[in-house]
């Protein structure tokens, strides 16, 4: 099949599945006589592993790490499973963050009338 059949099957737009390429995510497809890329269910499979990765919030970086020991049949389960913990704790670390920052928000909003006073706690936050 061609880059968008492939695109429509996995999931993961032709424009993505080039720049995947690009960096080396992904090997370069095997080509026709007449330059156009060519897939099959390997390179779907594997485009869909990478898209469920993105999809759980995997860095690049790391959905390669999980692609290579994915391929790899002698791999011990502890090296993925380490992956994945540690993206566990990035993921807290954002929810964290996250939760201080509408917090925040949240408090502002309540200090401001939201009438027709130019004085606006929100803006006068944001310009400290």
């Amino acid at each position: 099949m061609n880059i968008g059949q492939a695109a429509s099957a996995s999931g993961v737009s032709a424009k993505m599945i080039r720049y995947y390429e690009s960096i080396g995510l992904v090997p370069a497809a095997p080509r026709t006589d007449s330059g156009y890329r060519v897939y099959g269910e390997r390179e779907l499979h594997t485009l869909r592993f990478i898209r469920r990765a993105r999809k759980l919030g995997f860095s690049l970086e790391r959905v390669g790490e999980l692609l290579s020991l994915w391929q790899d049949g002698h791999r011990a389960s502890g090296d993925v499973k380490r992956i994945a913990l540690d993206h566990v704790g990035e993921l807290e670390q954002r929810i964290r963050e996250l939760t201080e920052m509408r917090d925040t928000i949240a408090t502002l909003a309540a200090c401001c009338h939201g009438d027709d006073r130019p004085d606006c706690p929100i803006l006068q936050s944001l310009a400290t």
